[in-house]
């Protein structure tokens, strides 16, 4: 995905208003081995990005006066109300240094399992994205959960999720729940009562 950005002379809150008065969102480009850099983009190519979920976990080209470097997407800020992007801060991310970054779960196959299939189970997503940790080369614009195999009562846990090559997740608990598979209210109070009469 590409952005195109220019470099931001102006500086201060007043500056700032009148880029965004003139349908620019001010931001800067940051890290690797270049200096913090202020800048400016179109807006309304900004605002319709940001609601595409890979800008928000994929490796971008930046263009800046004919130049091209890749970067991440590491904040902005909204207006409290209004369909407006009041900053946005982007980080540049070199080949050969790990980077970290929340990618998307795309959950498949709960219709297809056990769970679901012969028990009327309910497949709550617990997480719906997930800290890794990798090379800009390997990073996934999003991670397929299958659940094809849950079966009611089971909890879908981060050992049973399959990573990309060369992904590891930043939280070492491999015992985080990724989903859980319950049994409507009904049926679990029909199975309470079934216990309290056989006692």
């Amino acid at each position: 995905m590409k952005i195109v950005a220019f470099p931001r002379a102006e500086q201060g809150s007043g500056a700032s208003r009148r880029l965004r008065t003139a349908g620019q969102t001010p931001g800067i480009v940051y890290g690797g081995s270049g200096v913090p850099m202020p800048i400016k983009v179109d807006h309304n190519a900004l605002f319709h990005a940001l609601r595409r979920e890979a800008f928000h976990s994929s490796i971008l080209d930046m263009e800046i006066d004919g130049k091209v470097q890749q970067v991440l997407l590491r904040d902005y800020q909204m207006h409290a109300f209004k369909p407006l992007v009041l900053h946005v801060d982007f980080q540049r991310v070199e080949a050969d240094q790990p980077i970290h970054l929340k990618v998307p779960l795309h959950f498949l196959n709960a219709e297809n399992s056990p769970a679901v299939r012969l028990s009327g189970s309910i497949i709550s997503h617990i997480v719906t994205e997930l800290d890794v940790s990798c090379l800009p080369g390997d990073l996934p614009a999003y991670i397929d959960v299958d659940l094809a195999d849950m079966t009611a009562g089971q909890t879908f846990t981060l050992s049973d999720l399959k990573l990309p090559k060369g992904v590891k997740p930043f939280d070492s608990d491999e015992s985080m729940a990724i989903a859980v598979a319950t049994m409507p209210d009904s049926e679990a109070a029909d199975e309470d009562s079934a216990d309290s009469n056989d006692d």
